[in-house]
């Protein structure tokens, strides 16, 4: 089975590998004010278009990297979600962003729950953080829903270096009492 085979079901969602179909709502979600405050701001669409690729090709390359996430009643890509640890990160991220539309519907938890299961038993990973703007407040509700505690306190490498960020997470252990085998 192909990587772009792959597709993880929730009750809800689909979340596979990107798509080319999924660039055009992920550059609306890019350039969205709102929902870009805690991810380093608002993209330009050649910018959006690079970190596209650059979800793409880490699938291509690597085995893993976010999701595209798909509501299975419409077919609407509403967000990206899942693994994700870029050259000097600060440890194995499992991530989250929705697409403002989408707020409110218990999405991240929802599709981060199947993307941290992967993650430890496909992957093989020990531990999933999560990095949090400290003023995204809504991003910390769902860490909590996770199981997930503030870990420490670090920085993202360039170009989002020197600016303080929070590194909630848990371990395998601790995902697996919490969860159940």
């Amino acid at each position: 089975m192909s990587i772009f085979d792959l597709q993880l079901e929730t009750d809800r969602l689909i979340l596979r590998p990107p798509r080319a179909e999924d660039f055009d709502a992920f550059l609306r979600f890019c350039t969205d004010p709102e929902v870009m405050q805690h991810l380093g701001g608002v993209q330009a669409p050649s910018q959006a278009w690079r970190s596209f690729c650059c979800l793409a090709g880490s699938w291509h390359l690597y085995g893993f990297s976010m999701f595209s996430v798909i509501e299975k009643s419409s077919g609407d890509w509403v967000g990206r979600m899942g693994p994700w640890q870029p050259l000097d990160w600060p440890g194995t991220e499992v991530g989250w962003s929705i697409r403002r539309e989408s707020w409110g519907k218990g999405y991240a938890p929802e599709a981060a729950v199947a993307s941290i299961e992967w993650a430890f038993d496909t992957l093989g990973w020990d531990e999933v953080i999560h990095t949090i703007d400290a003023a995204n407040e809504n991003s910390k509700v769902v860490a909590r829903k996770l199981g997930s505690t503030l870990l420490r306190m670090g920085e993202l490498p360039p170009p989002h270096g020197g600016k303080p960020i929070q590194i909630w997470g848990q371990s395998r252990d601790q995902w697996r009492a919490r969860r159940g085998p």
